[in-house]
């Protein structure tokens, strides 16, 4: 590896254990909070083709001659929020702009402040452990 950030065996910075603990948490923290965000995601993209399949009903509907049920359909359901009003595109924007974006700044500033933005430092330990004992170093 040509960049010295990304080699384990040359980054393993002098923290306390309860530091590298912590670390480690917030990083599988922060994962974990992606991996929300791209559930969230997914809601979005099955909210939004379900609700194709709705606007293609009121369609269908109409054409059968079923009138009031379509503008039902039309005026009340399709252009109705999935969450208090807010249509899915603003959940997915205001978690992505409110919890995501506000744990991973908090996230990177912990990991400037205690080991210079370094990232997964008990992964860094552990591969350099592993490594050295299978006689890679040598």
């Amino acid at each position: 590896m040509s960049d010295d950030h990304d080699s384990p065996s040359q980054h393993d910075p002098d923290i306390s254990d309860a530091e590298r603990e912590a670390l480690h948490e917030l990083q599988l923290g922060i994962e974990h909070v992606y991996r929300g965000y791209g559930t969230l995601l997914t809601f979005h993209h099955q909210v939004g083709h379900a609700m194709d399949h709705l606007a293609n009903a009121e369609a269908y509907l109409r054409e059968a001659g079923h009138k009031e049920w379509a503008n039902i359909l039309r005026d009340h359901h399709l252009p109705a929020g999935a969450v208090d009003d807010q249509w899915t595109y603003e959940l997915v924007q205001a978690f992505r702009e409110g919890l995501l974006q506000d744990i991973a700044d908090f996230e990177h500033d912990v990991r400037d402040d205690l080991v210079d933005g370094l990232d997964h430092v008990t992964e860094r330990q552990q591969q350099s452990q592993w490594r050295e004992r299978a006689g890679w170093d040598e």
